[in-house]
């Protein structure tokens, strides 16, 4: 938050615009990304269920629920009205698939789904992807909370769509 009790909402970037210029654009990209990660689920199980830890039963189940939720909450996410517990929801996903990230790189299982001459990427790509996850919380996190550029006031308990109306 800066002096004038503003925050990172209404930053002006380098190109002239504001980061909340770009949040509209941006919730798409997220809602595409989850979506498609999410079908990947159900293209590549087998590779999915390699990264579940093992002491959690039932891999491929927990792959194909994951992969369910990632697609719901991605679709979720992109809807005026249901953006904000959607992006709670990816939040609470981050942190549930956090230990299988954890499991790739610590167990060097990232090296596997690669070839040999391109194992060390594959393991700092795992590692990479650790502090990724903040990044990724915080974009969610973004969409959690109410903005009148997104029509979110909820102003005497109408919807975005009603807002935009008037």
């Amino acid at each position: 938050m800066s002096d004038d009790g503003s925050d990172f909402d209404g930053v002006d970037d380098s190109d002239g615009g504001t980061l909340a210029d770009r949040k509209r654009p941006l919730r798409y990209v997220m809602s595409a990304a989850y979506v498609l990660a999410g079908i990947t689920h159900f293209l590549a199980p087998k590779a999915f269920a390699r990264v579940v830890p093992p002491g959690l039963p039932k891999p491929r189940a927990l792959v194909y629920l994951s992969g369910i939720a990632e697609v719901g909450l991605g679709l979720g996410v992109a809807c005026d009205r249901t953006r904000r517990g959607s992006a709670w929801g990816i939040m609470a996903l981050l942190g549930a698939v956090f230990p299988a990230n954890v499991y790739m790189a610590t167990d060097d299982v990232a090296a596997e789904f690669a070839p040999d001459r391109l194992s060390g990427v594959a393991r700092a790509a795992a590692w990479a992807r650790l502090p990724l996850q903040g990044v990724l919380l915080l974009w969610a996190w973004w969409y959690t909370r109410p903005d009148s550029a997104d029509g979110d006031d909820h102003q005497s308990g109408r919807s975005g769509d009603a807002q935009r109306r008037q």
